[in-house]
């Protein structure tokens, strides 16, 4: 038997998704352009990752310490992309999927404290192949639920055989204590078989005014200690 190719189960996993095939009628060769599309989507991911790690290492020689506590890199899964398209209404088309969504490509950076994260993104921003798409501060205007982090959409170029490739990234900055929030947020929200109360998200609330609390000390602490 041979083995099933990186196309084949693609093309398995679109024809699971909860559309209407008649209309899609998504072919051997689209699936292949699928590929391809969340290959250049991987690369991008590196690249962004790659520019954090210098920014890491430049900045662990200036000040003896690294602003970069971890880096985690996702890939949006073929379900979700087909279910985010639905909702926005938009084709299911690999042509769509580069056009109407910015958070194929995920980079989430996890930093010491909050100045780190302000650093970082200024000098992202500051590099000469790295456009600006779109920016939400979530940090000084924390969701209702009292989740925070910087959210930055970038633009960022790849470099393939024959051409040089813009590719969109969603980039994640974020403190320790905003991370370890979120990761419990998730997990507590969406539990299979627990009905997720008000009571739980007042509890939420004020976790994550501590959180905020020990974000704003540790930060005095670091000034305190020039570092």
């Amino acid at each position: 038997m041979f083995e099933e190719t990186m196309e084949d189960k693609i093309y398995r996993q679109l024809l699971r998704t909860d559309l209407d095939q008649d209309k899609l009628q998504w072919t051997q060769r689209q699936s292949a352009d699928f590929r391809r599309l969340m290959t250049y989507y991987k690369c991008a991911i590196r690249e962004i990752e790659t520019k954090f790690d210098v920014l890491d290492d430049e900045y662990s020689l200036q000040n003896d310490r690294n602003p970069i506590s971890g880096i985690k890199t996702r890939l949006k899964s073929i379900s979700s992309i087909a279910e985010k398209l639905k909702r926005k209404h938009q084709p299911w088309t690999v042509e769509s999927v580069e056009a109407n969504l910015n958070d194929v490509a995920g980079v989430r950076v996890v930093c010491s404290f909050v100045q780190d994260v302000y650093t970082l993104a200024e000098a992202l921003l500051k590099q000469d192949d790295i456009t600006l798409i779109e920016k939400k501060d979530y940090i000084k205007q924390p969701k209702e639920n009292g989740y925070r982090s910087l959210h930055l959409i970038v633009e960022v170029p790849i470099f393939l055989e024959k051409e040089k490739r813009p590719m969109r990234v969603e980039i994640q900055l974020r403190t320790i204590a905003m991370d370890c929030w979120a990761s419990l947020e998730h997990q507590l929200r969406y539990k299979k078989g627990v009905e997720f109360n008000d009571e739980m998200q007042n509890a939420l609330l004020e976790c994550a005014k501590h959180s905020m609390e020990l974000d704003t000390q540790m930060d005095q602490l670091r000034s305190m200690a020039h570092i």
